[in-house]
């Protein structure tokens, strides 16, 4: 049985998705951008500040089921330039313990949402 994950900590959905869902111990999320979760405007001053926000959102997400980043184990990265992504890296691995860090796969895409420059998605199990 599903059980639908809302935080009022994390951007709220702008359109028909949850958060997250979570499946017995097993949390899906669904891809953060970087929108501040009190104004709900974008954060995009520059690409690391744009990742740090989306990787606190799914924080948010996350903690909305008592889980850290240790419980993930796949991430998805969409991102609209991979010229990018040694900072947009940069910022991701503050947040992972290397030894431990999850699998990833990293994308570029034609557009994101809002036109934002990175959307990032977790599965992470209890």
């Amino acid at each position: 049985m599903k059980k639908i994950i809302y935080t009022d900590k994390a951007p709220a959905p702008i359109g028909p998705y949850n958060q997250a869902v979570l499946v017995g111990n097993t949390l899906y999320t669904s891809g953060q951008i970087a929108l501040d979760p009190v104004t709900m405007e974008l954060v995009l001053d520059d690409i690391e500040t744009e990742t740090m926000q989306v990787m606190e959102n799914m924080k948010a997400v996350l903690a909305a089921v008592d889980m850290t980043f240790e419980n993930v184990i796949k991430t998805s990265i969409f991102i609209m330039n991979m010229g990018d992504f040694t900072r947009i890296n940069a910022v991701y691995a503050r947040y992972f313990d290397e030894s431990t860090a999850p699998a990833r796969e990293t994308v570029q895409v034609a557009c994101l949402p809002k036109n934002v420059n990175i959307e990032i998605s977790m599965i992470a199990i209890k």
